[in-house]
């Protein structure tokens, strides 16, 4: 890319799509070992890199200042006479992660190119097809005159019963509708407790006669099995007949907070 200075003096720089670009031509140029990188050397090139950018007015992007940093803070713990150490013991390179960024940008890049060749090649490629018979479909789908001379009574009563049999299919089709049931589970808790309050014992059987709803059996039903569990209600089975009676217990865990 050619950045204007002036108007009769054009400054050549290169440019890299990312900072781990820029990077791997450091260690590619000078042949660097990249598992054993001189974080000194290249930290200095790439601020250097940065300083001649900022010199020709160029917008730095912000990925490129944050690999700045990230290479300051490596020089910086490389400095410290105390290395980090894991949990086993061993001393933690501080180049580590930056190797591992690196090396992973190295993998993708490597099948960049032969990926844009590819792509290139088959943006060159037309599809194939048959000229003729194209020419002569698009021919006979504009002819209206023609299409209107073969049309007869029968095709007109096939394509009508065709039309109301589409009509039927759809009118018949199965709908499917959600519906909010306006009970829950701790919502009935707290109405069954309600009502005990009121009378020592009640039983399963009256609670279905309030609202005379398979759902609202459902609810009531878990309810009381839940409050059991919790020592909220004691049961009396053998009352009446296919019938049991629920009471609050008499200790002090009927008066357990629901919530």
């Amino acid at each position: 890319m050619s950045i204007s200075a002036t108007e009769n003096f054009e400054v050549r720089l290169p440019l890299f799509e990312g900072p781990f670009d820029l990077l791997l031509f450091f260690i590619e140029r000078d042949e660097l070992d990249i598992y054993d990188i001189p974080i000194s050397k290249i930290t200095q090139e790439f601020l250097e890199y940065i300083k001649q950018l900022e010199k020709l007015n160029v917008e730095i992007a912000s990925e490129f200042i944050l690999v700045a940093a990230t290479l300051m803070r490596i020089k910086a713990k490389m400095l410290l006479p105390r290395p980090q150490l894991d949990e086993e013991g061993n001393e933690i390179d501080p180049r580590e992660e930056l190797v591992k960024h690196l090396l992973e940008y190295k993998k993708y890049k490597s099948v960049v190119e032969p990926l844009s060749k590819m792509e290139e090649q088959e943006l060159q490629k037309e599809p194939r097809g048959n000229l003729y018979k194209e020419i002569k479909a698009l021919a006979e789908s504009t002819n209206v005159e023609a299409e209107l001379q073969d049309v007869d009574l029968f095709k007109l009563m096939t394509v009508f019963e065709k039309v109301l049999k589409r009509q039927e299919e759809e009118k018949n089709k199965p709908v499917h509708e959600v519906i909010q049931y306006p009970y829950t589970i701790d919502g009935q808790k707290h109405f069954i407790l309600s009502e005990l309050k009121n009378q020592t014992k009640l039983s399963f059987e009256d609670l279905a006669g309030k609202v005379p709803s398979r759902i609202y059996l459902i609810f009531n039903f878990l309810s009381i099995l839940e409050m059991l569990a919790l020592g909220l209600l004691k049961i009396n089975i053998g009352e009446g007949y296919n019938n049991f009676w629920v009471s609050l217990p008499e200790n002090e865990n009927a008066n357990q907070d629901l919530s």
